[in-house]
């Protein structure tokens, strides 16, 4: 399922527009980036949370070359299903 289409199937089920549907989908993705963004944790029970974590600096390797190569650190964006979707899948 990718954007378009879960706009549509929002906009059925909540028995609004498709623009409706749209705007609420981005102002949601929208919060929950911004709250990420800020190092906030984002939790829907039963479905899962959001969080942000420092992945350290580290060593690799160049598959290519075999060459040792430093990769810099990053903020790394972690899901962790809840019980309820994990049920739901399983």
């Amino acid at each position: 399922m990718n954007k378009s289409n879960l706009v549509d199937v929002m906009a059925e089920d909540a028995g609004i527009s498709k623009a409706a549907a749209k705007k609420s989908l981005e102002s949601f993705l929208e919060n929950v980036q911004g709250a990420l963004k800020k190092g906030d944790r984002v939790s829907l029970v039963g479905f899962g949370s959001w969080s942000v974590t420092r992945r350290a600096a580290r060593e690799g390797r160049n598959p290519q070359t075999g060459k040792t190569i430093q990769i810099p650190a990053k903020n790394v964006v972690k899901f962790r299903p809840g019980s309820d979707l994990q049920k739901s899948v399983n």
